[in-house]
């Protein structure tokens, strides 16, 4: 007598992958469907407009036009939006949801790429939010209208791009929330006294600070008018790869290559 089993192989060969822009549209619900998500965005927003309203009325009257009420809204929305996006990474590891995550999306990669989709997707809704919060302070201070493209691009827009980055990469190499964001606020707030402290009493030290201390060239940068010149370019390239290109590549493969727990 012969027993014959029979076994059914599910031929999953041709399933179409999922596609990105639901992907992204996962990551941007999952950093504003809890609780701790949608309070911190809106706190942004809310601590952003205070600043603001309260600059408004305080600030002397020569220094209530959009371009300075802008530049207050925008150091705001730089000092929280990275923490944003420190949380959308590292969420998939103190809240263990990455074994869900990358069991329904295998190709890490593609997770890695719509959460930055995402976080420049959030980043960009606050960075209106911060401008129509800087254009109320501008109608309550009373001030002029004009701004300069050096203040709205370099001092606005890029500054809130590079932190975007910068709270990213810090994630990755991380993956701990506390820790990441202490790291974020001692690299955004302790090191540039420590280093502006150090210049101060050194000059060998001030002309070096530049080249390797990526706040101190960022400084640099906005305080020039138009377009940096070679030196300071220079500066930023070398800081910035020293302070958020390597952190990036470093915690993209740790990232790519941790085990779920």
């Amino acid at each position: 007598m012969s027993t014959t089993t029979s076994s059914e192989i599910l031929d999953v060969s041709g399933t179409p992958a999922v596609p990105f822009t639901r992907l992204v549209s996962v990551e941007v619900r999952k950093a504003l469907d809890t609780r701790a998500g949608r309070w911190f965005s809106g706190s942004i927003v809310l601590l952003s407009l205070a600043v603001v309203v309260i600059y408004a009325f305080a600030a002397p009257e020569n220094a209530r036009d959009f371009s300075d009420v802008i530049a207050v809204s925008g150091a705001v929305l730089g000092y929280f939006l990275p923490i944003l996006l420190i949380l959308m990474v590292t969420s998939e590891w103190s809240q263990r949801t990455g074994l869900t995550t990358f069991t329904l999306e295998p190709h890490r990669g593609r997770v890695v790429a719509a959460k930055l989709c995402g976080g420049l997707i959030l980043g960009a809704v606050l960075i209106v939010i911060a401008m129509l919060v800087a254009a109320v302070g501008t109608l309550i201070g009373g001030g002029d209208w004009s701004i300069t493209a050096d203040v709205l691009v370099k001092g606005f827009l890029v500054a809130n791009l590079i932190g975007i980055l910068t709270g990213f990469a810090i994630g990755m190499l991380l993956m701990n929330s506390p820790a990441a964001i202490v790291t974020y606020f001692i690299y955004s707030l302790v090191l540039p006294i420590a280093v502006g402290i150090l210049s101060s009493f050194q000059q060998w030290f001030a002309d070096l600070a530049p080249w390797i201390e990526f706040n101190t060239a960022q400084g640099l940068m906005f305080q020039a008018d138009g377009a940096p010149s070679g030196e300071v370019f220079a500066q930023l390239l070398v800081s910035g790869t020293i302070w958020l290109v390597v952190p990036f590549v470093l915690g993209l493969l740790r990232l790519l290559r941790a085990e779920p727990k």
